[in-house]
């Protein structure tokens, strides 16, 4: 049987589990992660979910790049705010639309949908960087670190972010799946390391 095969047979494996379950596993995969609580790391991941589906649209104001070499670096899209862009690599944009095709997933991820849909995901990054969204964020999930008189410090939680970034482009761009669903096919079928490659998504502080 050729790695092929095995791969798009592992890969539809995948496609039977929920999006919330993505979520889990991308949140126990993030470092500092390791060790939690799985039905804490579930409670997070929903809460993300609701957040990012729950943002009210909104066109980032970035500037945006094309370019390739998307493929060998992992990368769909990163958002990098100095100065504020989003680089949109090519390749891997080509390579995710092919890979839906062959997969028979156009009914959930329609023609040109990958594109906007990382705009939408890179659009949130930028709004979480910094200022009420970020705060807001933290709030929904709940992670207190401090409590000092009527003061409430919450702590980050990492991954969260990516949750509430692939639940908003889902719900803006009207996807059938999660993109996690759709990142984690890509990475499994075009690196030799199949599902432990890279997310393809990142950011530049």
């Amino acid at each position: 049987m050729t790695r092929t095969v095995t791969t798009e047979r592992a890969v539809r494996e995948l496609a039977e589990l929920d999006d919330i379950e993505f979520a889990v596993r991308l949140l126990a995969a993030t470092p500092t992660q390791e060790g939690r609580d799985p039905g804490l790391l579930r409670q997070w991941a929903y809460a993300a979910e609701e957040f990012g589906a729950g943002l009210d649209p909104a066109r980032g104001t970035a500037r945006i790049v094309e370019r390739d070499g998307g493929l060998e670096r992992g990368l769909i899209a990163r958002y990098t705010s100095r100065p504020p862009a989003v680089e949109l690599y090519t390749d891997t944009l080509a390579a995710a639309e092919e890979l839906v095709d062959r997969l028979g997933w156009r009914d959930w991820y329609p023609v040109g949908s990958v594109r906007a849909a990382a705009l939408a995901h890179e659009a949130v990054h930028q709004r979480l960087h910094r200022g009420p969204a970020k705060a807001a964020l933290r709030r929904s999930l709940g992670h207190v670190v401090l409590r000092l008189g009527r003061r409430t410090v919450y702590g980050h939680v990492a991954g969260a972010d990516e949750i509430a970034a692939h639940a908003h482009a889902r719900a803006v761009c009207g996807l059938g799946r999660s993109p996690l669903l759709l990142t984690a096919a890509l990475a499994a079928t075009a690196s030799p390391h199949g599902a432990a490659a890279a997310h393809p998504h990142g950011r530049e502080k």
